[in-house]
Order: structure tokens, then C-alpha cells, then sequence
């Protein structure tokens, strides 16, 4: 049973089958629609295993609602119904155009615009989901402390399990670690020419993803609910 199998659960944005999810799913080296590993190419110069260590067990995925563990009270019939009938109250949101950027320190996938319509998505899913989340603990707390955290962002985690939400949301596709010790350049260059051409044109989310971690801590996808209000 999935409430077995699973120990954290989380709603991320994963793109439908097809090109873009297979070439994500394959510079990452996991795919999480299929739940096992893709063979990542050989980039020349890069060490795409170690590049991309750290976002691999989410698979390629934009955050709507972090993970979390259910509370006590919850069960995942719960949650999956709780899911559906949100989606089923939201229409799709185009998101547009995407572009490659390293401007945190990162190599991740940004939309050129920030549409109301999403941030509303991802509000909504933090909101009406909050009460089948599990507290976090001290040792949560004192985790995400560690980012330099603004007073907002840190009452934000204390009240709904994630800093980065609301007036604070940035949808992103992450693609790799810490860029620290490798040249930016070269990442973005052999990522756009790799995953690039299989962008679409204009990015439209017409469906959510309930995602459980595993025991061995990757993310598998669940369910794809779509967004179903007209």
C-alpha cells in the first residue's frame, strides 16, 4: 500500500510524458514517473553524477507544495482526495516561456514571467493541504535555519513546514547542485544544448503531481491530477 511504501509525500510540478520529461529525467539520472534510474549521457568536461547528486532523488520537478510528513490524524486516502478535489477547483496555468540560468548558483529552468495564476496554484496547495501535515521537529527547524533565513520566510516555516511560499514562491526546475568548483558556462552551454531544443514553447501546467519519497529517499510519482475548472 502507497502509505506503507512511502514516508514523506510532496505536490511538485512534473512535465507530461514525452521529450522533455525523458531528457530531464535522463540528465538528472532518475526517473520518477517510472521509479528507477536513467543512464545520464557523457557530457565532455563535466561530471554530470556529481553535478547533479543533490536534485536526483526528486527527479526533474518544480516545488508547488515541499514535502512532508503526514500528521497522525492523516492517511494517504486522505491526502490523495484532498489532492484531486483541489485540482478539480483549478484550471490551467500558463506559465510561458522558459529559460536556463545560473544566477543563484544553480543550474535551473526559471519562467521569464511570474504569473499571478501561479503563485495562486502553489498557495492554494500550501493552505488547503496544511492540516494533513506532520509538525516539524526541532530538528527541522534548526535545518532550515542554516539558510539565513528572513523573519518572514522563518514565521512562514514555523506556521506552514516551508520558508519559500507565498510573496516568496519562485517556480524553478532545478538541474543541478551547488555550482562551486565547475565552470557555469559550461554547465548552462551542454545543458542547452542537451534539454533546450525539448523546452516548449510555452509552458502550461495542466496538472499536479502527488509524489511520495521511499525509504531509500527518492521520489516517485504518484498521481497526475489535472486541472479541471473551466
Amino acid at each position: 500500500m502507497e502509505e506503507n511504501r512511502f514516508e514523506r509525500y510532496a505536490i511538485f510540478y512534473t512535465p507530461p510524458n514525452g521529450t522533455f520529461a525523458d531528457l530531464t529525467a535522463a540528465w538528472l539520472g532518475w526517473d520518477s514517473a517510472l521509479g528507477r534510474t536513467a543512464a545520464q549521457p557523457h557530457l565532455p568536461g563535466l561530471d554530470l553524477a556529481k553535478l547533479t547528486m543533490r536534485p536526483r532523488k526528486y527527479g526533474f520537478h518544480a516545488t508547488l507544495k515541499a514535502p512532508f510528513h503526514l500528521a497522525e490524524a492523516s492517511d494517504f486516502q486522505t491526502l490523495l482526495d484532498a489532492v484531486d478535489a483541489i485540482a478539480q477547483n483549478h484550471t490551467p496555468v500558463t506559465v510561458g516561456r522558459l529559460e536556463s540560468s545560473t544566477d543563484h548558483g544553480f543550474l535551473a529552468l526559471r519562467p521569464v514571467a511570474n504569473p499571478v495564476a501561479l503563485r495562486n496554484l502553489a498557495s492554494a496547495l500550501v493552505r488547503k493541504l496544511d492540516h494533513l501535515r506532520a509538525p516539524l521537529t526541532p530538528e527541522d527547524i534548526t535545518r532550515r535555519r542554516k539558510s539565513r533565513l528572513s523573519p518572514r520566510q522563518d514565521q512562514q516555516m514555523l506556521d506552514w513546514g516551508y520558508p519559500y511560499i507565498f510573496e516568496d514562491f519562485h517556480f524553478h526546475m532545478t538541474l543541478t547542485g551547488p555550482l562551486r568548483q565547475v565552470s557555469k558556462a559550461a554547465v548552462l552551454s551542454q545543458a542547452q544544448k542537451m534539454i533546450t531544443p525539448a523546452l516548449p514553447p510555452l509552458l502550461e501546467i495542466d496538472a499536479v503531481t502527488l509524489m511520495g519519497q521511499d525509504k531509500k529517499g527518492m521520489f516517485h510519482q504518484i498521481r497526475r491530477a489535472r486541472l479541471a475548472a473551466r
